[in-house]
């Protein structure tokens, strides 16, 4: 086999040295100082002596106490009295190796003490050895315990070496022949002979460099709250860099790791202000650190936009300078978002010209681009780039950001702000920017993209010789009703061979309307109704009801003066635009909406004007719109019969309607809770056969065509997405989602049910079950119960629901989190009591589950005093648990039970684990906890660490 690398060899040499002895009545002694340990110690203070007493190599292979060994034998070889305080020991007055052996244990001491302050990645553990693991708890119970010393003594070693630093003369260091000469004759290496200079020399400047760069490193480590300090651990920096430029390629012994040198050097320019004003203006991460300071972060923008032409600046630096900059917008500044936008869009223009990848930050920044977001970023690359004097490479690195920013856009009129800048023209070739436009075609069909800036539209002459293709643009880009009716008149004078309404594929109609659209004979007028209403119903998805008004006002306006069948069509549209604009404008805030509106959602629910194109949707909203206003009793006493039976959307709104208003009655009818019942039972059924859609693929609910069912053709899917979602009244929505909570927990395999309110007033079974896609109805809940949150967040019945669902699906976390939510809306962040009715004896039984799974057992044993009866059996079985991923004992002022803390008592007890009993034992004996105490006094104290428990708890998981 190999030999052993020398440091193993170190470690071998003092394991067996150190070895304790057993003596003949089998009691362990301390290891003796006999012959052969004496060897094996000086056979390991030979192996670092042909190290040369390199700290660097011995700390990377040599635990701390094992080094600690090592260096105190060195002292003790070196004659320095056990016991001594180094302090107090005059080193221009000791032997040189003496000194040196002071010198080289401090200088071990504070880099000890800094490397612990590091962070350490923990080695992925093997199979379980009990042998080995007990070795490893012995050696970190060991380091604990030598670092603490070594951090008593740390301003003693300070000293120690700040003495080192005045002394200035060359030190020795033991070598293999040294050690022998000890060995053989005692007092000769450390006397007044030859030998008090026989050894390996260190140059005072050596050591001065070694011990400033060490000093630096602690003082940098305990500056973080003393600026006095900082100067220190920069002035021996800055002298360590000195050093090094003047003797650096002389040194033989002084290894110091350039970079963190350099990087210490760099912290401590930002950290400290520098005398000099002028080296301050010049240090880019003092003035940003200035910034961050003081709050100027326009500054700070400059100085980013700045470094972009010089590049000085490292990525890594910009990319912390911007999460702190994120952490400080998440934390409630709004007014740094556009900040953060600023710095992020600089990073990346640094970045592309790097060669790096574009950062995931700005992607999601640009996900909703903007004028201004693009004026910027232009700037940006133009004052990021010398195009007199950057180099090709450069110059295409831009130019494939530019173009692939283009690609990205959606936005027409966007696209033409980045391919009509000058930058854009001069670092894109002819070919190049024709090849864009292609692609461009091919993504919008019948798109002409020109090249050079486009020319607005009163600029544009009536005549011929204008470019096709600009007015199509402009066509595309206006939401005007008269400039689009002006361009088309310009377009059908150049030629009358086009049908423009196709030029763009973003502009669609729907079937029913595009039929009778088309029919009109007339191409000018056929174009112009097509594209208003193309237009008004894009920015209307959009919620740009301004322009949605304008445009289907002027097609009103249009049609009316040649087909009555396209005016009614316009006037649904029209009704159906008010009612979003309501809910989206005074409706969030509560107002109702005026009576006209009202009259006219009547009106076209009782419409029957025949051969009239209607969309469903139409129909949903008015009945949603209805039950959102509460107009109950207009859908169940005034509302036509012939209504009712001809249109399902309102015979299911009338069933929900009275269910509705019968539900805050003191007894609630079930009647035509049962009749609402029925019919959704009948739009959840399901035959043997899958239909399937227009792509082939089968739906993921299935249909049925029942003839007793009211909405015998419609999927479930469809009855959610365009019936329940427009609902925003919290009582109809609540019933709604009752009802299909209901219906969920009816199955017969259910294993966990979920609670919802009103949910008695549902019958609790069906005659056939087999006839129900209960796989569709749970897919419904988990959906209504997501909209549902996205009108009102803090509805604890809701979020209850919502919990009961991630509970039945096996997401313990995400069910606690829900929990929790439920309980912190309706108490004020638990500064009030949770209701009852909130936190049931079942909701904490399912929280007990959900920390017991997740293995957070002494929280499942705090939990078990919520209950009404304290479930002491499960809570000591939690307890018994020595696995627990939560805080364990740091949770015992939480528990007022006091049998269960004398459980804990005699739990620790029995493991001889003393702090934990401790705890336990104060935590008993606290007065309030006093069994003699009054009922209301016991009360209060189980309500503060009630409190006081879910609160960490929302903490947690919040």
């Amino acid at each position: 086999s190999a030999d052993p690398p020398p440091v193993q060899l170190i470690v071998q040499f003092l394991e067996q040295a150190s070895k304790p002895s057993v003596n003949e009545q089998n009691q362990v002694q301390p290891p003796p100082d006999n012959k052969r340990n004496r060897i094996l110690k000086l056979l390991a203070l030979k192996v670092a002596a042909h190290l040369k007493w390199d700290l660097d190599v011995l700390e990377k292979s040599l635990s701390v106490p094992v080094l600690n060994m090592l260096l105190n034998e060195l002292l003790c070889i070196s004659k320095v009295p056990p016991g001594t305080k180094h302090v107090d020991v005059d080193l221009a007055s000791l032997p040189p190796t003496t000194a040196m052996a002071i010198l080289l244990y401090n200088r071990w001491a504070i880099r000890t003490i800094v490397q612990s302050s590091f962070p350490v990645k923990q080695a992925k553990p093997g199979p379980p050895q009990l042998n080995v693991m007990n070795q490893m708890q012995q050696e970190k119970e060991l380091t604990e315990n030598i670092l603490k010393v070594l951090k008593e003594q740390a301003a003693d070693s300070i000293l120690v070496l700040e003495g080192a630093l005045k002394l200035n003369k060359d030190l020795y260091v033991h070598t293999i022949r040294t050690l022998d000469l000890l060995a053989m004759e005692p007092g000769m290496v450390n006397g007044e002979t030859e030998s008090s200079t026989a050894g390996l020399k260190i140059s005072a400047e050596e050591i001065e460099c070694q011990v400033c760069y060490d000093l630096g490193a602690i003082y940098f480590q305990q500056g973080s709250t003393n600026p006095a300090v900082n100067e220190n651990a920069k002035e021996k920096f800055f002298r360590t860099k000195e050093l090094i430029a003047k003797n650096g390629s002389s040194f033989l012994h002084c290894s110091i790791d350039e970079k963190r040198l350099a990087g210490y050097c760099q912290a401590c320019e930002v950290l400290t202000s520098s005398s000099d004003d002028s080296s301050q203006q010049t240090s880019p991460y003092s003035q940003i650190h200035n910034c961050m300071k003081s709050g100027n972060y326009q500054e700070l923008v400059k100085i980013f936009l700045e470094d972009n032409l010089t590049l000085s600046l490292p990525i890594q630096f910009r990319q912390s300078v911007l999460r702190e900059l994120f952490q400080k917008a998440q934390q409630g500044n709004e007014a740094l978002d556009e900040i953060c936008f600023k710095v992020c869009v600089c990073n990346t223009v640094c970045d592309v010209m790097q060669g790096q990848m574009v950062d995931i930050h700005f992607c999601q920044m640009f996900l909703k681009p903007t004028k201004e977001k693009i004026d910027f970023l232009l700037e940006v690359c133009s004052r990021s780039i010398n195009l007199e004097s950057a180099s090709e490479s450069l110059k295409r690195k831009m130019a494939a950001f530019l173009k692939n920013l283009c690609l990205g856009l959606e936005d027409l009129q966007l696209v033409f702000m980045i391919s009509s800048h000058e930058l854009f023209i001069k670092l894109l070739k002819d070919d190049e920017r024709k090849l864009l436009i292609d692609q461009m075609r091919k993504r919008s069909p019948r798109i002409n993209l020109c090249t050079k800036p486009v020319t607005s539209f009163y600029e544009i002459p009536a005549s011929a010789t204008v470019n096709i293709g600009q007015l199509e643009h402009q066509l595309i880009l206006s939401v005007d009703p008269w400039r689009i009716r002006q361009i088309l008149i310009e377009l059908h004078g150049m030629t009358s061979e086009r049908q423009f309404w196709t030029i763009s594929n973003k502009w669609e109609v729907p079937n029913v309307y595009g039929n009778v659209i088309l029919g009109i004979k007339d191409n000018l007028t056929r174009d112009l109704v097509y594209i208003l209403m193309a237009k008004g119903l894009h920015c209307s998805t959009i919620k740009d009801f301004v322009h949605a008004k304008q445009l289907f006002s002027a097609c009103l306006e249009l049609v009316t003066e040649f087909s009555p069948k396209l005016r009614q069509v316009m006037l649904n549209e029209m009704l159906l635009l008010d009612i979003y604009t309501h809910e989206a404008g005074a409706g969030v805030s509560g107002e109702r909406p005026p009576s006209d509106l009202i009259s006219r959602v009547r009106g076209y629910l009782e419409m029957r004007v025949p051969d009239i194109p209607l969309r469903q949707v139409i129909a949903e909203e008015c009945v949603a719109f209805l039950l959102n206003w509460r107009e109950n009793e207009y859908l169940t006493m005034q509302v036509p019969l012939p209504l009712v039976q001809t249109n399902p959307y309102v015979k299911l709104g009338q069933l929900l309607a009275a269910t509705c208003k019968e539900l805050p009655g003191p007894k609630e009818s079930r009647r035509t809770a049962k009749d609402l019942w029925e019919v959704v039972v009948q739009i959840c059924s399901v035959s043997s056969q899958h239909k399937r859609g227009n792509d082939g693929r089968v739906s993921l609910i299935k249909h049925r065509e029942s003839t007793l069912g009211i909405m015998y053709s419609k999927v479930l899917h469809h009855f959610v997405k365009l019936f329940c979602f427009p609902l925003q009244e919290p009582l109809v929505l609540t019933t709604i989602l009752s009802l299909f909570v209901k219906l969920h927990n009816v199955r017969e395999d259910i294993v966990n049910d979920i609670t919802a309110e009103h949910i008695a007033i549902w019958p609790s079974s069906i005659p056939n079950l087999q006839s129900v896609d209960f796989e569709a109805v749970a897919i419904t809940v988990k959906e209504i119960v997501s909209y549902a949150l996205t009108i009102n967040s803090n509805n604890h019945f809701w979020l209850i629901i919502q919990a009961d669902i991630y509970f039945a699906t096996n997401q313990y976390s995400a069910a606690l989190y829900y929990y929790l939510q439920a309980g912190a809306v309706c108490s004020d962040f638990f500064n009030k009591m949770v209701p009852p009715d909130v936190y049931t004896d079942q909701v904490i039984k399912r929280m007990i589950k959900c920390c017991s799974l997740l293995n957070c057992h002494t929280q499942v044993a705090i939990l078990c005093q919520f209950l009404r009866e304290v479930d002491y059996k499960t809570a000591f079985k939690a307890l018994q648990e020595q696995n627990s991923h939560d805080a364990m004992d740091s949770y015992y002022e939480y528990i007022w039970d006091v049998t269960i803390l004398e459980y804990l008592t005699y739990l620790h007890h029995k493991r001889g684990e003393t702090d934990k009993r401790q705890i336990a034992i104060k935590a008993i004996g606290q007065t309030e906890l006093n069994a003699s105490n009054p009922e209301e006094v016991l009360q209060l104290a189980a309500q503060r660490r009630k409190k006081k428990f879910l609160q960490a708890m929302a903490k947690l998981y919040f």
